[in-house]
């Protein structure tokens, strides 16, 4: 057994004048999980050490921690997989606001689960005797999702938190796709309308953060992107990041090239004067410094090989 330093935040705002890191040292049993780690900090060491935690069986999600700048579900984590240098770095997870040592406040989360509405909506006239069924092929379409444990693991790591704090977050997000594709639930037209609004689910950047550190199979950004095909196959293009898919579909799609010109103003919208208006200081800085592109787009090589591709690929989507 080698000695390992656990380097822990520590912040008590009634005592502390700003936070701070303790180091604890001690030695790592064989097969010993994080949460054990600081279970035996706080039982042998400093008592005031304080952390949430409950099942310790990676199921109810309370245990999540930031152990070397990633977040991680500590019961689930054995603790000499993230030994460094002799050292584990451990803080509350990110895009929270901190209570006390590791514990963060996380009204914030739970207010972005709340505003997706996570329940079945029916349809409140069928009035069935039995229960409502469903195929095992409908089942398969909202199975990840249900393995969420709402951890916040995913919400932590998120990238577009750390700038846009209304967006609503991937967990939210991997919550609409379970309601969005239960064939039970009649709101689904509602929910799309809602999500794809600004802070929705066209903010996401794809950095793939949430499903890296996301513990179950609920991966969200598998389901952000389904939810974002569903949009699209709903006709709810309402929005700048839609109409950018529609750009995309309407010139490297049908002409086989991007028109770089015309896929900005396609994605802010032809008649949105104060959006068309947004995009004059960018154009003119391009121009500026040279970076504006050519009037009639560059076209690719084997151009009618790429029209090819997108028409299988719009026949596989059908």
């Amino acid at each position: 057994m080698a000695n390992v330093t656990f380097r822990i935040f520590r912040f008590d705002p009634a005592n502390d004048p700003r936070p701070r890191h303790q180091d604890y040292e001690m030695e790592l049993e064989p097969g010993i999980t994080l949460l054990n780690c600081l279970n035996k900090i706080k039982a042998q060491m400093d008592s005031s050490l304080t952390y949430r935690m409950s099942c310790g069986s990676a199921i109810c999600g309370s245990c999540a921690v930031r152990a070397n700048g990633h977040a991680i579900l500590s019961c689930k984590t054995q603790a000499d997989s993230l030994v460094k240098d002799g050292m584990i770095q451990i803080d509350p997870i990110g895009n929270a606001s901190v209570i006390r040592d590791l514990v963060v406040n996380l009204e914030p989360f739970w207010a972005s689960i709340r505003q997706v509405k996570p329940w079945l909506m029916p349809d409140a006239t069928d009035n069935p005797v039995k229960e409502r069924l469903q195929s095992e092929s409908d089942y398969q379409k909202i199975d990840h999702s249900t393995t969420c444990i709402m951890c916040a693991s995913c919400w932590s790591d998120c990238n577009v938190l750390e700038v846009d704090k209304k967006f609503i977050g991937p967990a939210a997000l991997a919550k609409a796709q379970r309601f969005i594709y239960d064939t039970r639930d009649v709101k689904k037209g509602d929910r799309l309308d809602e999500i794809s609004a600004p802070h929705g689910v066209w903010d996401c950047t794809h950095c793939g953060e949430c499903s890296t550190r996301c513990p179950t199979d609920a991966k969200p950004l598998g389901r952000i992107e389904e939810i974002k095909q569903a949009a699209m196959a709903e006709g709810v293009h309402c929005n700048s990041g839609a109409r950018h898919v529609l750009a995309f579909r309407e010139t490297v799609g049908k002409r086989g090239m991007l028109d770089e010109n015309y896929a900005p103003v396609r994605s802010v919208g032809f008649l949105n004067i104060p959006g068309l208006i947004g995009l004059v200081p960018v154009g003119l800085r391009m121009f500026w410094r040279g970076k504006n592109p050519p009037i009639i787009p560059h076209c690719v090589d084997k151009v009618e090989e790429v029209r090819n591709i997108y028409s299988r690929s719009e026949e596989f989507r059908k």
